[in-house]
C-alpha cells in the first residue's frame, strides 16, 4: 500500500530505502527547444517522475505536461533552482535545452535578470573566466555541496545520438569532403578553447566561426558572408566535452536556417550529437538538397 505526500505541486512516495526515496525525482533545469522534452520523456518511460525548473523567457511552457512538478525560475536564480529541488526531494538533476548567453551582455542585464545573491557571488568571485564551461562547472559544483548533483544530460534520450554515417541519400561530392576534413581539425581546436562549437567553411576557408551568439546567428552571419552560397557547416562536441551541459544539437529548424542562408551540407559528430525530431529534419533536408553527415571522432565521413 502506498502512501502519498504532497510537495509544491509534486506529488512524491514518502516510502524509504536505506534513506534513499523510491522513484526519486529527476530535476531538469530547462531551457529553450526540444531537448527538455525528450530528457522529460525518456526519464518519465524510465519509471522516475519528473520536476522541472523552466527558465523564464526560454523554456516552453508545454513542459508543463511532461512533468509531476513544475516551477518556473530566472536564468540567473541558481540558489533558487535549488531550493525548489530540495523542497521537491530532488538529488539528481539535468541541465537541458539553450540559453542565450549573449543577452546577458546587454545594458541593464542586472535589474534585467534580476540574479540571486548566489549567482551574483559564482559570476563575480568564484570563477576565474566566464566561458561557458567555467561557469557551469561552477554552478554544477556549488549544487553539488547542497546535494544536488547534475549528471548526464544525455542518458534518457541517449537514441537521439545517431552513429557515423551518411544520414540522406545524397552523398557528399569530393570537393565537400575536402572541406569537410580542412574544417574538422579547426572545429575541434575551437572546441577545445571554448571558443565554439561551429564553423563554416567554403573551398578550404573558414567563412565563419561561432563564439558567444550561438549557431543560429552564426548561420546568418555565414551566410551574409558568402552571398553565393554552397557552404558547410560543421558541428562538433568539445574533445573533453562534459556530457552534463552544452551538449551540441541540431534539428529541423537547423535545416531550415542552413537552407535559407546558402548552406548545402550539415556535418556533426557521431555519437555527440543531439538530433532533434530526426526524421522531420532528414525529410526536410532531403527536400531541400542538403547533405547531412555524421562523422566519426576519429576517421574521416
Amino acid at each position: 500500500m502506498e502512501s502519498k505526500g504532497l510537495v509544491g505541486n509534486i506529488v512524491l512516495s514518502p516510502w524509504r530505502v536505506m534513506g534513499i526515496a523510491l522513484n526519486q525525482p529527476l530535476g531538469i533545469i530547462a531551457g529553450a527547444g526540444r531537448f527538455p522534452f525528450l530528457v522529460a520523456d525518456g526519464a518519465r518511460r524510465s519509471g522516475r517522475s519528473v520536476v522541472i525548473v523552466g527558465l523564464k523567457g526560454l523554456a516552453d511552457p508545454a513542459l508543463r505536461d511532461n512533468a509531476d512538478g513544475f516551477y518556473w525560475s530566472g536564468v540567473v536564480r541558481l540558489g533558487q533552482w535549488i531550493r525548489i529541488f530540495r523542497r521537491c526531494g530532488v538529488s539528481e538533476a539535468i541541465m537541458a535545452g539553450s540559453v542565450r548567453k549573449s543577452e546577458m551582455y546587454g545594458r541593464f542585464r542586472m535589474f534585467r535578470y534580476l540574479p540571486d545573491w548566489t549567482s551574483i557571488r559564482l559570476w563575480f568571485f568564484e570563477v576565474s573566466d566566464r566561458r561557458n564551461d567555467t561557469l557551469l562547472r561552477a554552478a554544477a559544483d556549488h549544487m553539488q555541496r547542497k546535494g544536488i548533483t547534475l549528471t548526464d544530460s544525455v542518458q534518457y534520450c541517449r537514441e537521439h545520438l545517431p552513429a557515423a554515417g551518411i544520414l540522406t541519400r545524397k552523398e557528399p561530392s569530393p570537393a565537400l569532403r575536402a572541406d569537410i576534413e580542412f574544417g574538422w581539425t579547426i572545429a575541434k581546436e575551437m572546441g577545445r578553447l571554448d571558443i565554439g562549437q561551429s564553423i563554416a567553411v567554403k573551398e578550404k576557408e573558414v567563412i565563419a566561426v561561432e563564439a558567444i551568439e550561438g549557431t543560429d546567428r552564426m548561420i546568418e552571419r555565414a551566410g551574409q558572408l558568402c552571398r553565393h552560397g554552397g557552404w558547410t557547416l560543421i558541428k562538433v562536441a568539445k574533445p573533453d566535452q562534459d556530457s552534463r551541459f552544452d551538449v551540441p544539437t541540431v534539428g529541423p529548424d537547423t535545416i531550415d536556417n542552413l537552407h535559407r542562408h546558402g548552406g548545402r551540407a550539415l556535418v556533426i559528430e557521431a555519437g555527440q550529437t543531439l538530433v532533434i525530431d530526426r526524421p522531420k529534419m532528414l525529410e526536410q533536408a532531403e527536400r531541400l538538397g542538403i547533405v547531412v553527415v555524421a562523422h566519426a571522432s576519429e576517421s574521416g565521413a
